[in-house]
């Protein structure tokens, strides 16, 4: 079964990679080491006027946890009306309370501000206290589809808990597994839990273009680009 492959990109470059190499839908994202927060105006305002296919910003102020005061929630209501405004498809976001459940009043009101825009429930489902019962929560706010690696780091590793979602999901939201997804498992995967779309950020560290790096700062500096073999050969695969 064609299966449709979601990419998280972290910079301009990134994503223009990803969508000359198949992908179907990009996950605009910055901050790489801090799991993806918010991208900035200029990132987004690119990106929707460059990129042709799908493009769903994530709406994180920060890394961390995602339990969020009033004034974090009110940044994210206001990146959510910037991506609305820029026209982009869908937006990325997830919101929990202390104890480990959805945050059912906040999380429906941004579904609600998203209008038009497809609403994905990210990976804060993966620290959820009770996964099925936070299913039918997500469910009841409206959102399309969540992210999950089946509340462990690898998506593969977490088949049997994703397999579970899909098939209690139905057609009543869409289930896609990331985290760990590459043209080494992509097929098995997609295979056993039978979803229909999956996430990847076929990640590749790229070392700088600067010819000169003072010896006194004793680092080197790397770049984060997506490896566009590795996007081509899911694509064939799950095509």
């Amino acid at each position: 079964m064609k299966a449709l492959l979601e990419i998280a990109v972290f910079n301009i470059e990134s994503a223009l990679l990803a969508a000359s190499s198949g992908a179907d839908r990009l996950e605009l994202c910055e901050n790489p080491f801090d799991g993806g927060t918010t991208p900035s105006y200029g990132f987004l305002k690119n990106a929707s006027e460059i990129i042709s296919i799908p493009v769903f910003p994530i709406i994180r102020p920060r890394g961390g946890d995602f339990l969020y005061t009033q004034s974090e929630f009110k940044q994210i209501c206001y990146d959510l009306e910037l991506c609305k405004d820029l026209g982009f498809k869908g937006v990325v976001c997830g919101l929990l309370m202390q104890d480990g459940t959805i945050d059912h009043i906040r999380t429906s009101a941004l579904v609600k501000l998203a209008g038009d825009m497809e609403f994905t429930f990210h990976r804060a489902f993966d620290r959820v206290i009770h996964p099925l019962q936070a299913l039918e929560t997500i469910i009841e706010t409206g959102a399309k589809r969540i992210l999950t690696s089946g509340q462990v780091p690898n998506a593969f590793d977490g088949k049997d808990l994703i397999q579970q979602l899909t098939q209690k999901a139905s057609n009543k939201i869409i289930i896609m597994p990331g985290s760990g997804v590459r043209s080494n498992n992509v097929l098995a995967l997609q295979s056993f839990t039978g979803v229909k779309e999956l996430h990847s950020s076929a990640r590749l560290p790229i070392q700088s273009s600067m010819h000169f790096h003072p010896d006194s700062m004793h680092e080197i500096i790397m770049n984060t680009l997506v490896d566009e073999m590795e996007i081509r050969k899911m694509k064939e695969l799950l095509s």
